[in-house]
Order: C-alpha cells, then structure tokens, then sequence
C-alpha cells in the first residue's frame, strides 16, 4: 500500500512539473517555416503513400480528429488526417498538423477510444512542437531530413516513398525519436483530453498494452512506432496511475464513443488493406468465438458483406449487408453502402435513390454526395453531376479525385479550360507538380474563362514555383 502511495505521488509530481511548464513554441524552427514544410508535404502525400482516403474514411478519422481539437484549444496548423494502406504498426505526426495512421495500427485497436487515444497523442505531439523542437537539437539531422521530404516532392516517382518515408516515418535514424518527456507530454495532453471528451481512458491503457505486448513479441525487429514512441511499460504505468487516482472523481460517458461508427471504419479499412483470406479468417473467428460481444459479431458479419463486395459476389454481399440494415436502420452509411454495392453491381435504379435518400437527410455527408456524383456522371447526366462534384470540392478540398472527376467531365462537355484547371489541381494534389503547371498554364490562357477563374490559375502557378523551391 506504501509503494503504491509513492507511485502515485511519483506520478502526480511529474504530471505537474510538465503541465506548468511554458507551452511557447521552440524558436529555431518557427511556425512559419512549418506551415510551409507542411504545405509541401500536403501536395506530395500522395505520390509518397498509398493513401485510402475515400469520403467515408477520411471523414470518419477527420470527424474524430476534430473532436480532439475542440478539447485541445486554439491551434498553429490547420489538421489533414491520413490513412495508409500498410500492414505495418505505425503512425506519425509531420510538420504543420499531418497526421498518419498505417492500416496495421488500426487493426490492432478494438475501440473508438483506443482510436482517439491515438490520435490525441499525436496532436499532443504537434500542439508541444517535439518534432520541431527535435530538429532545433539536430540542426545538421533537421536540414537533411527536411532537404529529403523536399526531394520527394520535387523528383516524385519511385524514390519518392522511400524519400519521405525515410525523412519522416523512420526518423530516429536522424535522432528524430521522441524523448521520454517528449512520450509523456503527449501521453498527459492525451489523457486530460480524452477526460474533457468524456471518453472512456481505459483506451489509452489498452493501446499502450497493445504496444507493449508487440515490444515483447517483436523485441528482435521493432515496428516503427516503437522506435520512434518508447517506453510503453513505463508509460502504461503513468496512465494506470492516473487513472487510480481519478477512479472516484471521473466517470466516462458511455455515449461519448461509437463502436459500431469505429468497427465499421476499421472494416471498411482492412478489407481493402488485408488480404482476403486474411481478412476472411478474423471475421470468422470473431463470428464463432465466444468472446465477442452482439455487435463484435454484427460488424464482423458486416465485414465479410464489405469482402464479398470486393470479390464482385454481389449476392452475398446484398444479403449480409440486408441483414445489418435490419438491425441498425438509424445508420445511414450503411444505406450508402448498399448503394455503393447496388452501383457496382450496375443496379443504378436502386443505388439512385439510396443515395439520394441520405443525402437529403444529411446534407454534409460527403460519402454519399459523392458516390450520387459518380453515379449521374455514369449515366451522362453530367451537369447535375457537377453541382454534387462541386459541394465535395468545398468540403473536402485535399481529395483529389474530385479534381479529376470535374476534369473528366469538363473535357467531355469541350470546357478545355475548366478541364485543364481541375486537371491540374489533382494533379497538384498528386504530387505531379510538372504536370499540374502545365494544366494551369493552359487554363490562364484560356480566354472562354472568367478573369476570377484565369486569376485563380495563376496564382496556383505561383504556388507551384514556391513548392519547387
């Protein structure tokens, strides 16, 4: 009982020595100069990773990444969340608010507020600057390492993946591994802002269990994010105290999360990351085990509806995901889903008015609106397809397929000019900064443009001699 005493006191000392101290940024690599590394990252993400970034995922680790931010206070960056098409257990934080989870580490988790745990660390990374202040250390380390992202983004490729990942993914080769003050900050930030969401921390806990039992298992060849985030014994402590200490005064709110929200996502995730037989064999031993609860076995079922989806046996599919509808009528992703399903299997009748459904009901959902897009662009109904094209460009500006969908488009309908500035921005979301330029050079002499529109060109020009820089 005395040891346990020391503990905790042990714990709440270094809890309060870290929150008082100054939260001002590090001077030698300021803001500014993040923002721009950052804005040069956003345009090469792309051409350096495989990214799965359709409006259902992305909207769904946005939605949470926000919610973080609302706890976390007034930020330097604006956030960009991306997920990785990658076995590997890793996640990282690069300059300027760019946040990446490899599908790996989504497979590991099991709760949405493991998920937000996750996600709160690396914001907590980014909100105390450790990159930035990493690279103040190692100035030599800090001008390679950003003089590679930069290369990724110049030369593109094939080099490119290696190029940025070896910059930023695998950093600590530079001595871009984080400190243990660095691991705590984060861990504390983290855990009070799961508190002021109501979230469950036990999230927290049962991450870094996950982390420590693959340090174990894997002491020979480490993943990445235990290089690069050490210490999980010692961590996991620091949060099983902490939440001794808090066990009387904080109880989460079990509405708070949204597990079907979070299975859904991580299905949708590794069934097109896994390999089907993979994939098939857990949702098979979640369907049959014991363990599992309803809904584990309900999302599983739904899961196995997503893998027959990919292998064209629409008939499967149809029936499970039928089944899940049933159950769960008040989840309208699921309606898009069906849709989805229904367009693919070239049943335009009946995935139609699907999507159209959800989208009247919730004029912000981008899965759907976008999906209704593709949907009238198939069947020539191409100006309608634009107005549903253009409410996914505003809300979701970094998705580049909606570029190259209104490019698609305008070529079709003989508007060279419009074609060639949506052409250019995927391309410049792409990473393809030759070709994006020569897009924009097209659309700024286009004189069947409007003046807005060739000024908007442009400027996109000027951009693009920045980030050759």
């Amino acid at each position: 009982m005395v040891n346990k005493a020391k503990k905790i006191c042990c714990v709440l000392t270094t809890v309060f020595f870290l929150l008082v101290q100054s939260v001002m940024p590090v001077n030698s690599f300021n803001i500014g100069e993040e923002r721009e590394v950052g804005e040069k990252l956003l345009y090469s993400v792309r051409s350096a990773f495989d990214l799965m970034d359709d409006p259902d995922v992305t909207e769904y680790i946005t939605r949470i990444g926000e919610r973080v931010l609302t706890v976390a206070g007034i930020q330097y960056f604006d956030y960009h969340f991306f997920v990785i098409d990658s076995k590997e257990f890793n996640a990282f934080a690069a300059p300027s608010g760019l946040i990446f989870f490899y599908s790996g580490l989504i497979e590991s988790m099991n709760s949405e507020d493991e998920l937000v745990s996750v996600i709160a660390h690396e914001i907590g990374h980014i909100v105390k600057r450790h990159l930035a202040s990493r690279l103040e250390k190692s100035k030599y380390s800090s001008m390679t390492t950003l003089g590679l992202a930069v290369a990724a983004i110049a030369f593109g490729g094939a080099a490119a993946p290696a190029l940025l990942t070896g910059a930023l993914a695998t950093g600590q080769s530079m001595n871009l591994h984080f400190s243990r003050e660095n691991e705590a900050e984060a861990d504390l930030l983290a855990y009070s802002w799961m508190k002021k969401m109501h979230r469950d921390t036990k999230g927290q806990v049962e991450m870094l269990k996950s982390m420590r039992r693959i340090a174990r298992y894997r002491s020979d060849v480490l993943p990445q994010y235990l290089l690069t985030h050490p210490n999980p014994e010692v961590r996991l402590e620091t949060i099983e105290s902490l939440i001794d200490v808090d066990k009387n005064s904080y109880t989460p709110d079990s509405e708070s999360s949204d597990d079907f929200d979070f299975l859904r996502f991580k299905y949708r995730v590794l069934s097109q990351a896994s390999s089907s037989q993979s994939f098939r064999e857990r949702m098979v031993s979640i369907l049959s085990g014991e363990k599992y609860s309803p809904l584990q076995k309900d999302m599983a079922s739904y899961g196995m509806a997503q893998l027959a989806r990919t292998e064209n046996n629409f008939s499967q599919a149809r029936k499970l995901l039928d089944e899940i509808i049933e159950k769960y009528p008040d989840k309208e992703n699921l309606l898009v889903d069906k849709g989805v399903l229904e367009f693919e299997a070239g049943q335009f009748d009946i995935a139609e008015p699907l999507f159209r459904q959800v989208v009247r009901s919730s004029s912000n959902n981008m899965y759907a609106t976008y999906n209704l897009g593709l949907l009238l662009q198939r069947s020539g109904r191409l100006e309608e397809a634009v107005g549903f094209f253009k409410i996914v460009e505003r809300e979701m500006p970094q998705y580049s397929n909606i570029y190259f969908a209104l490019g698609q488009i305008y070529t079709n309908l003989n508007k060279a000019g419009l074609a060639n500035m949506y052409l250019g921005k995927f391309n410049l979301y792409e990473g393809k900064l030759d070709l994006a330029e020569d897009n924009f050079r097209i659309a700024a002499r286009d004189d069947l443009l409007t003046e807005k529109e060739r000024e908007e060109a442009e400027t996109l020009l000027e951009k693009i001699k920045k980030l050759k820089k």
